[in-house]
């Protein structure tokens, strides 16, 4: 059974907006990943999900290496742009650049890291995995770069969100019982 780009359960899913940057073939690009996960945590490693169609796609392909840049709350222009296009027919970093945007060169890969957002990560290829009508790659983090203070972009229903209140915890009495419970059926 397929679950299509835009269908009411391909909406449910939760995420954030992953910049990923990379330099090849197609030239400096930018694309926005729906799917950028954190799959490990040592070593650090990152998962995106790409189409084989995607110049970002051609250009890790040829350099094994990408940039992963978690867009900020006040970047949903930036991750539309992003994401409007193919890197294939339009320079969407002079785009960007002309918007007002900016760019840092990376210090361990040869793609270009998105300025301001939350979380910077330049990433070293380390597999590569055929998943449906996408290609998981894995990278694996050789630097990052942390801004505090700045919230990562939310992504569901397409379209933008940011964080809003904080669902707490439950409270103490309710962890209690709920050990309580979890000991009464633990499996002997």
């Amino acid at each position: 059974m397929d679950i299509p780009w835009g269908s009411e359960p391909a909406k449910k899913f939760v995420t954030n907006v992953g910049l990923i940057t990379s330099s090849g073939p197609h030239g400096d690009n930018i694309m926005s990943a729906e799917w950028t996960h954190h799959v490990s945590y040592q070593p650090g490693l990152i998962l995106i999900s790409l189409k084989t169609s995607e110049a970002t796609y051609e250009n890790i392909i040829k350099t094994k290496e990408f940039g992963v840049n978690l867009s900020a709350q006040e970047q949903n222009v930036l991750a539309s742009v992003a994401g409007g296009s193919s890197g294939k027919n339009v320079d969407k970093i002079a785009v960007l650049k002309e918007l007002g945007f900016k760019f840092f060169k990376a210090k361990k890969i040869k793609a270009l890291m998105v300025e301001g957002a939350a979380l910077n990560v330049e990433c070293k290829l380390v597999n590569k995995i055929e998943v449906g009508d996408h290609v998981a790659f894995i990278g694996e983090a050789v630097e990052v770069h942390l801004l505090t203070g700045k919230e990562p972009l939310v992504y569901h229903g397409q379209k933008f969100w940011k964080f809003g209140a904080n669902i707490p915890r439950p409270s103490e009495a309710e962890i209690n019982k709920i050990k309580s419970i979890v000991e009464k059926h633990t499996k002997k």
